[in-house]
């Protein structure tokens, strides 16, 4: 592990963790990145801002979420005591309202009418559209044609919130390239948009700021377990995208040396070109869509296909931070496979009666690996990040076959 005395002090002022993260952009965006910088950093600074936001995550998002414990998965699983911190609980159905809503804010304070995402399960579309109903603003989210046909609740849900859902055809009709069209809307209308970007990845100060509006989550389970258990966890799960809701809970334990983290991408079909999502399998360094990362890219740097039975975590990049925590030996990340977070899906549904998201069931599955081999009086907190409402219908297809 590197011995930097803090890993919460990245990213530097250029927006570098390390090597990774920075900004890779059209010289178009580079005003509109620098005033959403000095406006982020001054609306840190603001009480105003600060007690607007506080109110609004507990009265309109639900905030704070339980941290709970999973009693009868810890008795079927043997070993250490799982506790869920149920980011599925908030207004939405995911840990995604957290950003969302602090970027509306920003939004309004830059004085910005017209709202831009893009969205992979449309969890992230979801809690857009919704900030943007609730300030009376036009919200447009980009969405690839296949993530559209299997997340259609979701669609449905922003288009019943005023969003006008555009589908995107071209490469493989999923997140990265809703990802590429937000950003070309971006570039054309720069002065009157402004662009919520949905994880921990992309051109500075988007990694640290999505980070930041996501602390909450790590912030109340540090709390939540030194209360509960008189002790700090263990161990730390979570699923790996982009990486928001990840470090979203990492970060305020970053410091804690005894405290091991795990985030778990997408193993798809098995590390096979085009069958995952699994970064740190197999990937190497580059550039996507603004950031500097660890990507899944061929030997003449074309993007490559990727595979996952999860809307949400079959990008072909992961967020800098992330990265850069992987590089220091501050944090492990590891793979599910389609198969196994089905199986966590089902196990969870029929122990704790909680139907998780397709993406938190790959942190469940790792839970499942590990849990049995560690001792009772050992802790995991593994991070609800969604609940599986608009996964039901596909994951009944594998899991319910007369369905």
């Amino acid at each position: 592990m590197s011995v930097a005395s803090s890993f919460t002090q990245a990213p530097d002022t250029s927006g570098h963790y390390g090597t990774f993260g920075g900004r890779f952009v059209p010289e178009t965006l580079v005003a509109a990145l620098d005033e959403l910088t000095e406006e982020y950093q001054k609306a840190q600074a603001d009480p105003a801002f600060q007690s607007e936001l506080q109110q609004l995550l507990r009265e309109f998002v639900g905030r704070e979420t339980p941290l709970y414990f999973a009693e009868r998965w810890t008795e079927e699983l043997g070993g250490a005591r799982i506790y869920l911190k149920r980011e599925d609980l908030l207004h939405t159905g995911a840990h995604k309202i957290n950003n969302a809503l602090g970027q509306i804010l920003l939004a309004k304070r830059l004085g910005k009418k017209r709202i831009i995402a893009e969205t992979g399960a449309g969890q992230h579309g979801v809690a857009t559209a919704t900030v943007a109903a609730r300030f009376g603003m036009e919200c447009i989210v980009y969405m690839g044609a296949i993530d559209m046909e299997r997340q259609r609740l979701n669609v449905n849900r922003m288009q019943l919130m005023g969003a006008e859902v555009r589908g995107v055809e071209s490469g493989q009709k999923t997140l990265k390239e809703a990802v590429n069209e937000a950003l070309r809307d971006w570039v054309t209308n720069v002065r009157s948009t402004h662009y919520i970007l949905g994880s921990a990845l992309g051109p500075h100060p988007y990694p640290m700021m999505v980070r930041d509006f996501h602390r909450i989550i790590g912030v109340e389970a540090r709390r939540q377990i030194l209360e509960r258990e008189e002790q700090l966890p263990d161990l730390l799960v979570a699923c790996v995208g982009g990486g928001s809701n990840a470090i979203g809970l990492f970060h305020p334990f970053l410091d804690d040396e005894g405290v091991r983290m795990v985030g778990v991408e997408a193993g798809g079909h098995g590390i096979q070109k085009g069958e995952h999502a699994a970064r740190f399998q197999g990937g190497k360094l580059g550039v996507l869509q603004g950031t500097k990362t660890w990507l899944l890219a061929n030997d003449d740097g074309q993007i490559e296909l990727t595979h996952s039975v999860s809307a949400g975590l079959d990008y072909a990049a992961v967020g800098p931070e992330h990265a850069w925590l992987q590089s220091e030996g501050r944090v492990e990340y590891t793979y599910a496979t389609d198969d196994e977070a089905l199986a966590a899906f089902k196990s969870l549904a029929e122990t704790e009666g909680i139907i998780p998201a397709l993406e938190t069931s790959h942190a469940l599955a790792y839970v499942r690996k590990v849990a049995g081999d560690m001792n009772p009086d050992q802790i995991i907190v593994v991070n609800l990040s969604g609940r599986g409402d608009k996964d039901v219908e596909q994951a009944s297809k594998y899991l319910l076959p007369e369905s």
